[in-house]
């Protein structure tokens, strides 16, 4: 970030376009690439989220944050890209429901680190923006490698200290706030919403079929844009600190070589 100032605010809803403000990687030119951006790449999946929400709900929330995040990166000052999505994750917990597409997490771990390592040719850090929780095992590999290797890279993810599990009224708040026209609201019904500590891993030896017959985890019951505008600016905040402290790693290590 430009400013290390506590008092930098989201921006207004109304911001300018990000493709005016030359934000987005995949429609600038070569050219016009700056020199040694900040560059977030939002992570989400193609996988079932219940009877009322559509199968890129995942990849929708993780562009909205990285690009929310990038506008106020700009604001402040930063040099910033918001790179195209990696749309396909790892899904197979949700492989029992039609149009599930999943690649698995040894493609997608590798997917992440070669793409890393192409744009540090030219970017000054790299940032994941994740919208899966069911990416998290490939994301914290890649990034592992990726330090090793000495790249500036991180990652971050889009999620609330009281989550709504799968498809519920956080994810259904958030895409009435992103995409409205894309709720079959008249659908949405709760899931399993028993939050049993074993929960977790018997989705992950069986798959969420097993523990949800519609794929919703949790109760999209009270679901608003309201809502979903304060879990998006929250996700924001959490990326702005993302990128100041791999920025703030790669500064603490040139005084340590100068030192």
């Amino acid at each position: 970030m430009g400013s290390d100032d506590e008092s930098t605010t989201l921006l207004d809803d109304d911001v300018s376009d990000p493709i005016a403000l030359g934000l987005d990687l995949a429609s600038t030119t070569s050219p016009s690439v700056p020199p040694l951006p900040t560059v977030l790449v939002p992570v989400g999946s193609v996988e079932q989220h219940g009877p009322h929400l559509p199968l890129d709900t995942n990849t929708v929330i993780a562009t909205a944050v990285a690009t929310r995040a990038a506008e106020v990166l700009h604001a402040d000052g930063r040099s910033i890209l918001v790179a195209p999505a990696i749309s396909y994750g790892s899904s197979g917990e949700h492989q029992d429901f039609a149009g599930t597409s999943s690649i698995g997490q040894a493609v997608l771990q590798q997917t992440m680190v070669e793409l890393a390592r192409s744009m540090r040719t030219w970017a000054a850090e790299v940032v994941f923006v994740n919208a899966h929780v069911g990416n998290l095992e490939s994301l914290r590999s890649a990034v592992r490698q990726l330090l090793d290797e000495g790249h500036d890279v991180g990652w971050v993810a889009c999620s609330l200290e009281e989550p709504g599990l799968h498809a519920g009224r956080v994810e259904t708040s958030l895409m009435l706030y992103l995409a409205p026209w894309n709720v079959r609201l008249k659908r949405a019904e709760a899931g399993n919403t028993h939050a049993s500590p074993n929960l977790l891993a018997e989705i992950k030896a069986r798959g969420v079929r097993a523990v949800s017959v519609n794929g919703v985890l949790g109760d999209p019951t009270g679901a608003s844009a309201n809502e979903g505008k304060a879990a998006l600016d929250t996700m924001v905040s959490d990326v702005l600190r993302a990128v100041q402290t791999v920025a703030g790693h790669k500064r603490s290590e040139a005084a340590d070589v100068k030192g």
